[in-house]
């Protein structure tokens, strides 16, 4: 019986760590962002390596699904989503095959890395709203803090192993450089800082200090981020 995990997250917000300890645990195959292409052959939006992403993976989401929910041969099916890149008209069927666990991160912090990387985001693109969406929609979740990850991810890890019932292993403290085998095309823009790491980053210093449109975006999505923190594991 394989216990599936659906890790709903925006962007910027330890997802590709979290994915990479669970592939460390040895009894986990994972999945990396399967509806990216689906998303963006639907919405038409500009995108980093956009072209590459639409060519690496299948733009149907009902085919897509059907993927998360067939048999696998690991006990344990991690699968990490972006919230943005499921889109509210697709059929959810699929949802109710799989444990969710939501994954949150202040605003400030994930408008200013994602900043970074991409000018100009918009509320849409950093996934708090459809986060929320979600989390309604299968009523509710596991809702773990990326910043209480950081700050002790061997109090924090057990915890959340805990409440999705798989044993936890030391083995998700720690992962090999490089990156994985499971990554996404789209890794050579994003995750040049994961590939560099062998676990997990130290806790989180002070907040950012945002101006101008870029505290407006953090303060809008600051009441979705809270809602969700609400119900976080401590």
């Amino acid at each position: 019986m394989t216990i599936r995990i659906a890790m709903w997250s925006g962007p910027r917000n330890l997802s590709t760590a979290m994915m990479y300890s669970f592939a460390a645990r040895g009894d986990c195959q994972v999945v990396d962002e399967p509806f990216y292409a689906a998303y963006l052959d639907q919405i038409g939006v500009d995108h980093p390596m956009r072209d590459a992403v639409l060519r690496s993976q299948d733009r149907d989401p009902e085919r897509v699904a059907e993927t998360l929910v067939s048999p696998v041969l690991e006990p344990v099916f991690y699968q990490k989503h972006m919230t943005h890149h499921m889109l509210p008209d697709w059929n959810d069927a699929w949802m109710a095959a799989v444990q969710h666990v939501f994954l949150i991160r202040h605003p400030a912090r994930v408008v200013a890395s994602y900043a970074r990387k991409r000018e100009a985001p918009v509320l849409d693109d950093l996934g708090f709203v459809q986060q929320m969406r979600i989390f309604d929609q299968v009523g509710g979740g596991v809702v773990v803090d990326s910043s209480d990850i950081r700050a002790d991810p061997s109090d924090m890890l057990p915890k959340l192993c805990n409440k999705i019932g798989v044993p936890w292993t030391e083995n998700m403290l720690s992962w090999p450089a490089g990156g994985h085998s499971g990554d996404g095309i789209w890794a050579a823009h994003w995750y040049n800082a994961v590939h560099a790491s062998t676990g997990f980053d130290g806790a989180e210093g002070t907040l950012p200090v945002l101006e101008g449109a870029y505290a407006d975006l953090a303060d809008a999505a600051m009441p979705h981020y809270e809602a969700l923190a609400a119900h976080k594991i401590t």
